[in-house]
């Protein structure tokens, strides 16, 4: 059963109880600016998270409830499924362990069963370890494959969002020297597909105005510096527009940023993770958020690590996560709107 809360009520996975998630949910959910947005709901631990409040002095009630339709929306408190009852100690964890790594994965599949069943409208992600699930028993490298197993899609793709750029990774989390044997021109046209589709319907964006990167210097210069471009970006790129996307590519690499950040295009497509992470996280490093196309559900996340160096020192910094928020409840209503026909 649906809340009726009026706002969008959005989920807030915990991460690693080791890492920053804690401290920066505390001091993102003391803004009252996030609770007239949305209704959150951490999913987590409600010991760690006391401690979290307690190391920070904010005088912020922690409590937890049984189900998202319990929650209240009250700027001094924060709502919480519980989802672990783990040691306070393993706050002073230097990495994480095989409880830690359970706990992190099982915050994040209740999450997304939570949206999956309609209990909350979106779900943000703390961040997490690759290791940490690994050492819990997880085939999957991250939130992203994780979530796309657990919602049984095939066709996903991860979209790096600021005010300023949005990149689109048409390859993720695989070495360098593997990029050009798994480019197609199938991957590269759905992952333009999907990033159409998810800027009208969950960004509000009618007409969307894409570009795509080329994988080589100058964007191959006809061929000179490597032929991927003639073969099988340009490809991609023509289907795509055959199917009705507004759409340029492949371009240049080295100038493609600047043109979107100066608002030529909404959006660009990169050819694999660095391509597009660089130039994003030059302009959005403390603001920028990952969220996942392709998805049934809305899913957005903090665009960092757990950061074990600075963890529990409390000067973490809870932007990204107040950006993850925001842009969740933002994609909720756009979607709740697109649905509607408005």
């Amino acid at each position: 059963m649906k809340t009726t809360l009026k706002r969008p009520v959005i989920g807030i996975s915990m991460g690693d109880p080791a890492g920053i998630g804690p401290e920066i949910i505390v001091k993102a959910l003391n803004n009252p600016k996030i609770h007239d947005k949305c209704q959150p709901i951490v999913i987590g631990d409600a010991a760690i998270l006391k401690k979290a409040r307690n190391l920070l002095s904010i005088p912020l009630n922690i409590m937890p409830v049984d189900h998202p339709i319990n929650a209240v929306n009250d700027s001094k408190t924060i709502c919480i499924l519980n989802g672990s009852n783990l040691p306070e100690s393993v706050t002073s964890l230097p990495s994480p362990t095989i409880d830690t790594g359970k706990a992190m994965q099982n915050y994040i599949i209740t999450g997304v069963n939570l949206a999956q069943n309609n209990q909350i409208d979106a779900l943000v992600t703390c961040p997490i370890t690759k290791t940490g699930l690994k050492i819990a028993g997880s085939k999957f490298h991250g939130h992203t494959e994780l979530i796309a197993d657990q919602t049984d899609t095939r066709e996903f793709a991860m979209m790096l969002a600021g005010k300023r750029l949005k990149v689109i990774l048409v390859s993720i989390h695989i070495p360098l020297c593997q990029v050009t044997k798994t480019l197609t021109i199938q991957n590269i046209t759905q992952t333009i597909r999907l990033t159409q589709d998810s800027l009208i319907h969950r960004f509000g964006i009618p007409s969307p105005k894409l570009a795509v990167a080329g994988l080589n210097p100058h964007a191959g210069e006809e061929s000179m510096f490597g032929d991927e471009e003639e073969k099988i970006i340009t490809p991609a790129v023509d289907l795509a527009r055959k199917q009705g996307c507004h759409i340029d590519g492949p371009l240049p690499p080295d100038t493609v940023f600047c043109h979107a950040m100066n608002g030529k295009y909404d959006a660009v497509i990169c050819m694999y993770h660095d391509q597009g992470l660089i130039p994003f996280k030059l302009v959005h490093f403390k603001d920028g958020v990952n969220t996942t196309l392709g998805l049934p559900i809305i899913r957005t996340s903090v665009d960092h690590g757990t950061a074990y160096d600075i963890a529990w020192q409390g000067i973490a910094d809870p932007s990204s996560l107040m950006e993850a928020i925001y842009m969740a409840a933002f994609q909720a209503e756009n979607r709740d709107n697109s649905r509607a026909g408005k």
